[in-house]
């Protein structure tokens, strides 16, 4: 079979995702555009270099509906016979673009692809598309249906996590994330978002808040303990299917959990012929991609079980992978991940995660996929692994070996 390379990878950086969030006035066709265009200037592609663009995005409503992907390529300075694909694997969309197109390539479908993903959070809310899992009675009853922040306290509750370990990753997620900008660590794929005039509005993750603390940490309010408790009493339904829990300890807030912010990112992928075509080198080789689909109402432990599955696929073992990013869509999620597979956690998410910098949502999963790549550069590992949980049960994955 044919290997698949990914010869760059790009991000924006993240903005907050509201109305004073710097990236708040640009599009996500027009913030997608930029990403396909650095990824073409850099490597010094013609436009019609590329076989196709897969493209992730969650909330595909508005501006964000459609097939935003081949409006992307239309608004970009890509060739028109290029054609877009928009998919949606929830949190895991950007990493399952990047999935999709390198075993395209693999299999022998094209060349090359551009993957990856967008989300504007503070433009296009989440859940604004009206989920039937979350909103239609007849499915959510029988899946046991709660919203993903009381899964993550059933997590830390199930698997016993307490608010201060949950507390100590967050304010480790901000050390490290504020190490990584001072040390340029991100400067390789890290673009600058400009306006229509070429001003540059945004060249930093804008979510980060570096003086976190144990203190400050501990004077916020946890987040779900009233929707858990109170109502719609979503605590009530988690019993039903998880009798032996006595009670939901509720352990998230703001400050240990993902950022709602704006962002994109792009990575391109093709085989030996097309590095040889325009004069690139690989920077990694993909080898292997996991997908798994598990338990709905708990809903964020696919990290675990596709990582045993994409281990087993590929013959590996953990003690074979030197790095891993582990979404931190929540603290219990990476928490459980480490504790699972024994790991430590100076292997895990080195230079912060997303508690810190925050989770576009149809982008996380291409962007770790290009913060991994960059850290097994700058430090001569070999190997990473990154994992992503995903709404209603499933997870994904990536291993990816450096060239």
């Amino acid at each position: 079979m044919t290997e698949a390379y990914i010869y760059d990878a790009v991000r924006t950086p993240r903005g907050k995702g509201r109305k004073d969030g710097a990236l708040h006035e640009v599009t996500s066709v027009r913030l997608s555009s930029q990403v396909l265009n650095a990824l073409q200037e850099r490597n010094g592609l013609e436009g019609h270099a590329v076989e196709d663009v897969i493209w992730g995005n969650v909330t595909q409503v508005a501006e964000q509906g459609g097939c935003l992907a081949r409006t992307a390529v239309l608004a970009s300075n890509l060739d028109q016979s290029i054609p877009g694909l928009a998919i949606n694997r929830f949190c895991a969309s950007g990493m399952e673009a990047v999935n999709l197109a390198a075993n395209q390539v693999k299999g022998g479908a094209g060349e090359a692809y551009i993957a990856g993903g967008v989300e504007m959070m503070g433009r296009v809310a989440m859940g604004s598309d009206g989920a039937a899992i979350a909103v239609d009675p007849s499915v959510a009853m029988d899946t046991y249906f709660v919203p993903q922040g009381i899964s993550a306290d059933i997590i830390a509750t199930e698997y016993g996590f307490s608010r201060d370990d949950a507390d100590a990753l967050a304010v480790e997620s901000q050390r490290r994330a504020k190490a990584a900008w001072d040390d340029n660590r991100f400067a390789k794929s890290v673009i600058t978002v400009r306006d229509q005039n070429g001003i540059a509005i945004l060249d930093h993750d804008e979510y980060m808040r570096p003086g976190t603390d144990m203190q400050a940490l501990g004077s916020l309010k946890a987040s779900f303990k009233e929707m858990g408790e109170v109502m719609p009493g979503f605590d009530k339904v988690a019993l039903m299917k998880y009798p032996h829990l006595e009670r939901i300890n509720h352990i998230h807030h703001a400050g240990n959990s993902s950022g709602i912010v704006d962002g994109s990112a792009g990575i391109l992928i093709g085989n030996k012929e097309f590095g040889e075509k325009w004069g690139l080198k690989p920077r990694a080789r993909i080898r292997a991609t996991a997908k798994i689909g598990t338990d709905p109402t708990i809903m964020l432990t696919g990290p675990v079980p596709v990582t045993e599955k994409i281990l087993k696929d590929s013959g590996m073992s953990i003690n074979d992978i030197d790095l891993f990013e582990v979404n931190e869509a929540f603290a219990s999620v990476v928490l459980r991940f480490m504790q699972a597979f024994n790991v430590d956690d100076s292997k895990v998410n080195v230079n912060g995660g997303s508690i810190a910098m925050g989770h576009p949502l149809g982008a996380t999963g291409a962007i770790i996929i290009g913060t991994l790549l960059d850290e097994l550069e700058r430090s001569g590992k070999g190997t990473g692994l990154a994992t992503l949980c995903i709404a209603s049960g499933m997870g994904a994955a990536t291993i990816i070996e450096r060239i």
